[in-house]
């Protein structure tokens, strides 16, 4: 592991150093550094995956990380949209009101 913090680091690398390890290198070292799919097909992929799986706490980051990776906001509303039918509607709009407020920081 490098010296500099990762978001990993930053968030639990205190108390679980190892996890936080893994996650650096195998979860984005390995798994999202994959030339399989581009960044931003693995972000419309994670997003809907969070929304379906109802992971608040992780959708605001990877909501972000996708804005980053090129998916436009109506990217994002249409993937959560189709999630909807498929996962439920309380997943689906619990993940709507959390684009909301990551578009409105973003100020898209």
């Amino acid at each position: 592991m490098t010296d500099e913090p990762t978001n990993a680091r930053k968030a639990f690398g205190d108390l679980a150093p190892q996890l936080a390890e893994i996650t650096d290198k195998i979860l984005f070292g390995t798994v999202w550094a994959d030339e399989s799919l581009s960044p931003r097909d693995r972000s419309l992929v994670t997003i809907t995956n969070l929304a379906a799986l109802y992971r608040v706490n992780e959708l605001p980051f990877h909501l972000g990380k996708g804005i980053d990776n090129g998916l436009t906001k109506e990217e994002i509303v249409a993937a959560i949209t189709q999630t909807a039918f498929y996962a439920g509607w309380p997943p689906a709009m619990t993940a709507l009101q959390i684009a909301r407020k990551v578009f409105d920081e973003r100020g898209l």
